[in-house]
């Protein structure tokens, strides 16, 4: 059995329902950091704040944990990658963490960097390492939020994650430099992966959350074709995959499956009915295991 640690925060409400989804339930009250999931191969569950799971999660407190990738190389933790979640708080995507300044300074780039500027940011160890690998001197200055707000009264520059940069346009910022691309990340502890029954258990739950992220972006198209029409329909499917085809008893109809990309679908249905298919069926996939 594998005890879990889970992000509290911005990450929270995408990673229960990524387990949800998995048919992993999170079971807790409104205000309990000590939740169950009902699976015989998780032992125990906590939830506390991102930055915090990759150097528990090192430290053995916890074999799996989910946390950014920010977070990880922030700590220094050592851990093992196991698999990356295509997910941040708002959806699907990744996030980045970059450098901005006031839009009235004359910087468009990191290299003009005034020496001794004062950066606030919530990554200080990677803002650190940044400007040391360019030379560049800098007053660094720990935030515990609301960083943009900052610039420029306070600080010259701020080193922040963003999605897509608009909070920091609204508050007047201008993004000159990125530092790094940051994503959801399923993290285990070195030494439990190595162990078998652990190791185990980790991939099969990895297996099952990754089925749930690849099966948001497919459909499962079922529709009925007559002989006539058959060849045209097939022709008018994504060619990647072939369709499973079956013929219907006493008629000459043909029934056809095939799983497609869900961004497809608006514009195939209407294609697929002009080739010849009919009763086309859209039909939701709760997980997709390859």
């Amino acid at each position: 059995m594998i005890r879990i640690a889970l992000p509290k925060g911005s990450l929270e409400e995408q990673t229960l329902q990524l387990f949800r989804e998995a048919d992993l339930e999170v079971k807790r009250s409104d205000r309990d950091y000590n939740p169950i999931i009902r699976d015989s191969r998780i032992e125990k569950v906590k939830i506390l704040r991102p930055q915090e799971i990759p150097k528990y999660v090192e430290m053995g407190y916890f074999d799996m944990g989910i946390s950014g990738l920010d977070w990880v190389k922030e700590t220094g933790s050592r851990v093992r990658e196991v698999a990356k979640l295509n997910y941040s708080k708002t959806g699907e995507g990744t996030v980045k963490i970059v450098v901005a300044v006031h839009q009235g300074e004359e910087i468009g780039e990191v290299s003009q960097i005034r020496p001794n500027s004062r950066v606030t940011t919530e990554y200080p160890e990677i803002t650190k390492d940044f400007f040391g690998r360019l030379g560049i001197p800098v007053q660094l200055f720990a935030s515990y939020g609301a960083s943009e707000a900052k610039v420029p009264d306070l600080m010259d520059v701020v080193v922040d994650l963003t999605e897509t940069g608009n909070t920091l346009r609204r508050n007047g910022l201008k993004i000159i430099g990125q530092i790094m691309e940051s994503y959801t990340v399923i993290i285990a502890n070195r030494e439990s992966f190595e162990d078998e029954g652990k190791r185990r258990a980790i991939e099969e739950i990895t297996t099952l959350l990754l089925g749930v992220i690849d099966a948001r972006r497919q459909v499962l198209l079922s529709m009925n074709v007559p002989e006539a029409t058959i060849d045209a329909v097939i022709a008018a499917l994504p060619a990647l995959k072939k369709p499973t085809i079956s013929r219907l008893a006493g008629i000459d109809y043909y029934s056809v499956q095939t799983v497609v990309d869900k961004a497809t679908v608006n514009t195939l249905i209407p294609g697929l009915k002009a080739a010849g298919a009919e009763d086309i069926l859209e039909i939701p996939i709760s997980k997709i295991v390859r």
